[in-house]
């Protein structure tokens, strides 16, 4: 894929903290909504994953806040997949103005959680792949 995968969001208002801007926390839920956006565009539901008795565990987040973000900001939030060769993957995210300005970065170590196991499954890659309608959406 040329393009990271995207999903707009708004701040809203109530997710703002005293000083008016984007509470910290809230960050990390654009995060988690874009990364389950694009499980979703790829034709992955939650109810998938449980049925094949595996679920994405996110396992070190660093959030680096670059500009701030007030109520009524319109953003894009970018979500690309980094698979290597072990358990763990990463994960790369990017909220950004829609004057391009970069707001925050999200970087993430994630895994696939066997359900049963309690233990992260080898080639993690592989299970969202098959699962998908749409795998392409995993980057190579």
């Amino acid at each position: 894929m040329s393009e990271p995968f995207t999903v707009p969001v708004t701040v809203r208002g109530y997710e703002t903290d005293v000083q008016g801007h984007l509470n910290q926390a809230v960050y990390l839920q654009y995060a988690e909504h874009a990364r389950w956006s694009l499980l979703r565009a790829a034709g992955i539901r939650q109810n998938d994953l449980v049925d094949k008795g595996v679920g994405p565990v996110v396992l070190e987040t660093t959030i680096r806040y670059r500009r701030e973000l007030l109520a009524g900001d319109e953003v894009e939030v970018s979500c690309a997949f980094v698979w290597g060769t072990g358990k763990s993957f990463g994960v790369e995210q990017t909220i950004r103005k829609a004057d391009g300005t970069v707001a925050a970065e999200v970087s993430a170590v994630g895994g696939l959680l066997d359900l049963a196991a309690r233990r992260l499954v080898a080639d993690p890659a592989g299970h969202f792949r098959a699962l998908a309608s749409n795998p392409d959406l995993f980057g190579p």
